[in-house]
């Protein structure tokens, strides 16, 4: 029982971690961005100091206090005595979901990254292939900036975007929905962690091995940077819509929709992104299309997502999914009928491909507990929610009793 709680517990620890290192890192993110956008050569703002040409500001007011903003377009003649670097927020926040990833979704594979009825895969064989896309992604994409593709930042974007989405199918393809979704967002967050590391940061440290040299820096570094920083902006919102969408079942329901939604919602983020980033530098030129377009991606991507539920499509009118016959992995065993009678009956209003509850129009977390062999596939999250927390049903609306609890709870025994 011990193992269950420490599971629970690492798995809340690790996402508290990944959101506050996330938090710091968007928002230094897109602090920059916006200080990059408003600011302005330096000869047509009143300085506090001697301002040179190749010199850009900005001022900002916040807490009560005004603030200089001043960007050297290569770098400034003699290096500050303290000089603050922004690149833990990026990498903690890599760290913290990489274990995290590990924690919950390798860790726990059977529950949350095999689908049978997709790939019978092994434990051992679904977390290395997520690792190697993970590396291997990168990699591809780096290769993508580096060739002549990326001296054309429109063409790069595009084939970018065509990437992700063919990353979503070839996921989707191998693991759950859930899984698909999760490692498309993993994969554009190592991209992004990847730029700082490779890229942005080693440009800058050369930037000041050369200053330190007493030579003029190569401006090619800071061009370098500010792409894949671009790069790093117009993904935020996608990636963290993806990181999210495991917690909603309408989002993963249908597998072979997974690469549409993904799609949508890229086009969304990015746009909403644009709008701002051009508003930042201009007020006059606010792109407000852009919103009437991420709004109808958004519409789109809500139609997909219903499309791909049962209850959606019946409200549809569209032919109805035939739910793929469960596949028990090796080691489960069906659950003695005893304990298949309680669960169905507690559990299963809520729990089956058409919920009855009313209100649910998925089963919460994709979770079906209508007949035994779904029952045996999910039954360390009965073990979670039912015996150790008697968190599920929910406010135990459908009465499970304490006498029930323990039937389960004797079935759920290790090594029983």
């Amino acid at each position: 029982m011990f193992d269950a709680y420490l599971v629970e517990w690492g798995s809340m620890l690790l996402r508290w971690l990944h959101v506050i290192t996330a938090i710091a890192w968007i928002g230094s993110s897109f602090f920059f961005i916006h200080l990059d956008a408003s600011l302005r050569p330096a000869a047509d703002i009143p300085a506090g100091g001697g301002a040179s040409p190749d010199q850009f500001l900005a001022w900002q007011v916040h807490g009560g206090g005004f603030y200089e903003m001043r960007k050297y377009m290569v770098a400034p003649a003699v290096m500050p005595a303290e000089l603050t670097w922004h690149k833990w927020q990026s990498y903690w926040t890599w760290i913290s979901g990489f274990f995290l990833l590990v924690w919950v979704y390798y860790a726990q594979s059977e529950l949350y990254l095999i689908d049978p009825a997709v790939m019978a895969l092994s434990p051992f064989a679904a977390g290395a292939i997520g690792i190697a896309a993970l590396a291997l992604g990168w990699l591809f994409y780096d290769f993508l900036c580096k060739s002549p593709l990326g001296k054309n930042d429109v063409l790069l974007g595009l084939f970018g975007f065509g990437y992700v989405v063919a990353a979503s199918w070839a996921f989707a393809s191998v693991f759950s929905g859930r899984g698909a979704l999760i490692h498309t967002g993993a994969l554009m967050a190592t991209i992004m962690t990847a730029n700082v590391f490779f890229n942005i940061m080693p440009g800058q440290r050369k930037v000041i091995a050369a200053l330190s040299a007493g030579e003029k820096p190569d401006p090619k570094y800071g061009k370098q940077a500010k792409q894949r920083s671009t790069h790093n902006n117009y993904i935020t919102l996608p990636v963290l819509f993806l990181m999210l969408s495991n917690h909603y079942p309408v989002t993963y329901a249908n597998s072979a929709m997974i690469p549409a939604l993904v799609a949508l919602i890229i086009v969304a983020g990015a746009l909403i992104r644009h709008f701002f980033n051009v508003r930042h530098a201009d007020h006059a030129k606010s792109p407000w299309w852009t919103w009437g377009v991420a709004i109808l991606a958004l519409w789109l991507a809500f139609w997909v997502a219903m499309a791909s539920s049962p209850g959606g499509r019946e409200r549809l009118g569209l032919k109805p999914l035939d739910p793929p016959a469960p596949v028990l992995l090796a080691g489960m065993s069906l659950p003695p009928a005893e304990v298949a009678n309680i669960i169905t009956g507690r559990c299963a209003m809520c729990h089956t491909p058409e919920p009855s509850w009313p209100g649910i129009q998925l089963p919460p977390k994709g979770v079906l507990l209508h007949e035994p062999a779904q029952i045996a596939l999910h039954a360390r999250a009965i073990r979670t929610q039912a015996v150790m927390t008697h968190a599920m049903p929910p406010n135990n609306l459908s009465g499970m009793t304490p006498a029930e609890r323990r039937v389960v709870a004797a079935w759920l025994v290790p090594g029983k």
